[in-house]
């Protein structure tokens, strides 16, 4: 791969598949390794060679860049993998990543806010 002449998150991509390479083939995404973001981020600035002046800087800027890319999903603690390890997932119109169950819970509470503020708008 040409890091000089690949955006950062092209780079933090290859990263995150070189990292688990010898899990191609795996059918279980729980298999699946991410990678902290900051030791995602600092191999990214290292493999691209990129001039740090301020590196909380750097990191928020690269950082944002992944946020914002749909091949990403944060995982847990801190933890990034690619989106298309975890296909069960959905990503729902705010953004995040959620899980089926995830969805409806967070449907089921929106009911319950609907409903809450219908009842407020009757005693009114």
């Amino acid at each position: 791969m040409d890091y000089m002449n690949s955006t950062d998150v092209e780079v933090a991509a290859y990263i995150l598949a070189e990292h688990n390479a010898d899990l191609e083939n795996v059918v279980d995404s729980s298999s699946y390794e991410p990678m902290y973001f900051k030791d995602l981020i600092l191999e990214v600035i290292k493999r691209k060679k990129k001039p740090v002046q301020s590196l909380p800087e750097a990191i928020s800027e690269i950082y944002t860049q992944i946020n914002m890319d749909g091949r990403f999903t944060y995982r847990n603690d801190g933890k990034w993998g690619l989106t298309e390890w975890y296909p069960m997932e959905k990503k729902s119109s705010r953004g995040a990543r959620t899980t089926s169950r995830e969805s409806a819970a967070h449907e089921k509470k929106k009911a319950s806010d609907t409903h809450k503020f219908e009842s407020i708008q009757e005693n009114n």
